[in-house]
């Protein structure tokens, strides 16, 4: 029996994190925010809260963790009286380094010497295997199979005196893609990594008592959920810092995690598919960005028909909505062209659903999507998505299209060819599974998957869709192989299997 995930045939997405300080809520908070954050992991979730025990007079933490979705994970209500405190930290989890087993379940949280401390992460660590021998020869006694447990222990055998000190003096040592929120005794820490590969922003909300909540979130669909405003996003390199002096006089600490801060490498495909289009990321609406790629991808690939009919772009929903819209108003211009809903999706499919049979990616297809007839039923076709991977889902999307009888089916993708797999916290699959690497041409592609015609958005004018900040560089490293961080060898070989 065969399962089907919640995605298709796209990349898995790595994680979601959310940060609460100061907020009588914490954990009520954190679970509005999670659940605007399910897109980014759909594996697990939890939350742990930070309260002060009168009874034993020092700080104590709570937790509620499980497998599954965050409606199904906190279904329980009465959770969030357990869950005490006004600072909380959160986690959405899909499983890039490490099973998705239990004990991989985030947030993380130990008592050492220093205190208790609670950590999740988003991001996936390219130094681990040279950090876990050395941690091993050192005594350290790992409880799980993901990297984020590297930076527990790493933090627990710094000599620093303070937590702060402690914590930044593991960043500094790790290597790859991390945006990670700490509770400590006393504050909440944010990271991004000196890459900045992963989004991570910063929000507040006013409280009855005239103090200000402050809120850390992977997408600032999580401040929307709870009426928090965006602040900013926190710059690569950097950490910063929230605590009772910030409460006072509304000033977050900063400070670098490397001396020197490099020029940073974003991630571009978190604009192309994994955040919301009504998030803002990296200081930018991921809406805008979009559209602005629909509206090259049909500068650079336009349809003429030769008898001038007309076109309808349907989208691939949800993620390649917006960058229809922008395909069809540019089109529109060479040829009369409409936005048309052509495909429905179904948002109920679980992760548990069995589908009959050990292959059977048509009925896949038909339980995730279904065709709209009177769009498409002898109508020119354009069909438009965000990527293509394996292109087995594809094929079968475009069969169940061509059974509702287009006059044409064309396809437009809104980035580039995905060559490589991912090291920085995407679970792209391995290169030999990739259709790209098996045809020369994107018309080869066409032929494979049953379209007209096939074109995919180029590098060059990917970059030109995303915003150009001083200083700031994306990592494409899945469409052209150039990786911006070391990878360990034993990584790649992994990777590659």
């Amino acid at each position: 029996m065969e399962k089907i995930t919640e995605e298709i045939d796209k990349p898995l997405c790595n994680c979601g994190v959310v940060g609460v300080y100061n907020h009588p809520h914490a954990a009520l908070m954190s679970y509005y925010a999670l659940h605007a954050l399910q897109h980014r992991g759909q594996e697990a979730a939890g939350i742990t809260t930070f309260y002060y025990d009168e009874e034993r007079k020092k700080n104590r933490y709570a937790y509620h963790k499980g497998l599954g979705l965050v409606l199904d994970v906190f279904s329980d209500h009465d959770v969030f009286e357990k869950l005490k405190g006004t600072c909380a930290i959160a986690h959405n989890r899909y499983s890039t380094t490490g099973s998705s087993s239990a004990t991989n379940i985030q947030p993380f949280n130990i008592l050492y010497h220093s205190g208790i401390i609670a950590l999740a992460h988003n991001g996936n660590l390219t130094n681990t295997n040279t950090l876990r021998d050395k941690l091993r020869e050192h005594g350290a006694i790992f409880q799980t199979t993901t990297d984020s447990e590297i930076f527990m222990h790493l933090i627990a055998h710094s000599k620093k005196p303070t937590q702060y000190e402690q914590i930044r003096e593991a960043l500094r040592q790790t290597v790859g893609s991390y945006s990670l929120v700490i509770l400590t005794e006393d504050g909440l820490i944010a990271a991004r990594d000196p890459h900045g590969v992963r989004p991570l922003s910063i929000g507040r909300k006013l409280n009855k008592d005239g103090t200000y909540a402050y809120f850390i979130a992977s997408e600032t669909c999580a401040f929307d959920i709870v009426g928090a405003e965006y602040i900013r996003s926190i710059n690569h390199n950097e950490m910063v810092i929230i605590n009772d002096e910030t409460i006072k006089t509304g000033i977050i600490h900063s400070q670098n995690i490397l001396d020197e801060t490099p020029k940073a490498k974003q991630c571009i495909f978190e604009y192309v598919y994994f955040s919301r289009p009504d998030s803002k990321i990296f200081g930018h609406n991921v809406d805008k960005v979009r559209r602005k790629m629909g509206k090259l991808l049909g500068e650079e690939s336009p349809l003429k028909h030769p008898c001038g009919e007309k076109y309808c772009a349907i989208p691939v929903p949800d993620s390649a909505n917006t960058c229809t819209l922008g395909f069809a108003r540019t089109n529109n211009d060479v040829n009369p062209t409409v936005f048309e809903i052509g495909l429905v999706r179904s948002h109920y499919v679980g992760r548990t659903f069995i589908a009959p049979g050990q292959d059977n990616r048509e009925f896949k297809v038909k339980v995730k999507f279904n065709t709209v007839k009177g769009v498409i039923e002898n109508r020119n076709l354009v069909l438009v998505d965000d990527s293509i991977v394996r292109g087995t889902t594809s094929k079968s999307l475009i069969n169940l299209i061509r059974s509702a009888n287009p006059k044409e089916l064309h396809c437009r993708i809104s980035s580039p060819r995905i060559k490589y797999p991912c090291f920085y916290g995407m679970d792209f699959p391995s290169r030999e599974e990739l259709i790209a690497n098996h045809y020369d041409t994107e018309e080869e592609i066409g032929k494979a998957i049953g379209v007209d015609s096939l074109h995919y958005l180029s590098p060059e004018k990917l970059l030109e869709a995303v915003p150009s900040d001083d200083g700031i560089e994306y990592c494409t490293a899945c469409f052209t192989g150039d990786y911006p961080i070391p990878v360990e060898e034993e990584i790649i070989k992994k990777k590659h299997k």
